[in-house]
């Protein structure tokens, strides 16, 4: 690590692996980890399933995975191919004709776990799909889905047994002379599954693919997957992440990204840093958050917003803040701009002003952005 770096003690060493491509999404190799989400909809209801990963993309989503169980799913994967604004992951289990056809209809990647596709001849027949079709493929080991043998051998689930599925599944691909695919070992264990992860990033350079499963709803999935994940990416090891919960995908979007958010590794819309509010607070810092964070989910650019409910911590915090507002007396606060006071506002007035100077900066971030762009492409034709 470089004595030189700025806040030496936030920089993750990410770990080095290859890259494959997702569609158009690198996966590994150095690109930003992206963030997926799985559909649970139909998939055979195209309208529903293209509006669930419309949303989902809206949200950030930068890969949808559709389960393709039956024909009729992967004979209606072709339509949301066609008409999805992201790349698409089939996600297959058991029959190897499943995955022959989601290939076949366009999809991205195929998820499959190649030990229960059948023979030797079947996982060979996926793979020259898979090849012929541009398909990548990711090799998915479940604690709750492990082979006989290996339970046999191990007795239970554990990181050496899971490890040791992913490597068995890797050499199917390898002697095929398959290499565009990444790996999951998930189990809904957060200590299992992060010390497998943890064993695999030590004997495959393949991109890996996170994941805690079966995490649970919306608050408890939420816990489980920030230490899981949160644990892992923080030790440089991951390159995708799926957050499961019993909810809305847009709910596994939001979480995914706020987890990279954290740890500096995906930076995504407005960061708001509030307080959790006590006695000393000079407006509902609560219902104000709450309120904010509604009115600017539509903003994209990287944002730092502190809402802080007394000047205990407030203009410490507006320090660090492209933008902030203080609680104070008197039924007004103090705006901050870029870390310095700037003006006062009327807390009735606060939340308006603040969604207004909020898009404003980003109008502002986005014009240097796409002048800066400008400015590059012209540079070699000045110089010519």
């Amino acid at each position: 690590m470089s004595h030189t770096q700025v806040r030496p003690w936030r920089h993750i060493e990410r770990r080095r692996s290859r890259r494959i491509m997702v569609g158009s999404v690198p996966v590994g190799g150095g690109a930003p980890i992206s963030v997926q989400t799985m559909t649970n909809t139909p998939t055979a209801d195209v309208p529903a399933t293209l509006a669930q990963i419309r949303a989902a993309a809206e949200a950030g989503a930068d890969i949808v995975r559709v389960s393709t169980p039956d024909e009729e799913s992967t004979a209606a994967l072709r339509a949301i191919v066609r008409e999805s604004p992201v790349p698409i992951v089939a996600d297959i289990h058991f029959h190897y004709r499943r995955a022959i056809e989601a290939a076949e209809a366009g999809a991205a990647c195929l998820r499959i776990n190649p030990g229960n596709i059948g023979s030797a001849e079947r996982v060979r027949e996926v793979i020259r799909a898979a090849r012929d079709h541009g398909c990548s493929i990711r090799i998915g080991v479940n604690a709750g889905s492990l082979e006989r043998h290996l339970l046999e051998r191990y007795g239970e689930p554990c990181p050496e047994a899971m490890v040791q599925s992913a490597l068995d599944h890797i050499k199917l691909l390898e002697d095929n002379d398959f290499h565009e695919f990444k790996i999951s070992v998930k189990a809904s264990d957060v200590f299992l599954a992060a010390a497998a992860y943890q064993a695999l990033a030590e004997a495959t350079d393949a991109p890996l693919h996170l994941g805690i499963t079966e995490a649970g709803g919306l608050m408890t999935g939420t816990v489980k997957s920030a230490i899981g994940l949160g644990s892992l990416l923080w030790a440089g090891i991951g390159d995708t992440i799926r957050v499961s919960l019993s909810a809305d995908p847009v709910e596994e979007v939001r979480v995914g990204f706020e987890i990279l958010k954290a740890l500096g590794l995906r930076h995504r819309g407005v960061n708001i840093i509030s307080c959790p509010s006590c006695a000393r607070q000079g407006f509902d810092v609560i219902r104000t958050v709450e309120i904010l964070e509604k009115r600017l989910a539509h903003v994209r650019t990287p944002l730092t917003l502190s809402i802080i409910g007394c000047v205990v911590n407030g203009p410490g915090e507006a320090l660090m803040t492209d933008i902030g507002f203080t609680g104070g007396g008197a039924g007004h606060g103090m705006v901050y701009l870029a870390g310095r006071q700037s003006h006062r506002m009327d807390n009735d007035r606060m939340i308006d002003h603040i969604v207004e100077l909020v898009e404003a900066k980003a109008a502002e971030i986005e014009a240097a952005r796409a002048a800066a762009r400008v400015a590059a492409e012209e540079t070699p034709q000045a110089a010519e």
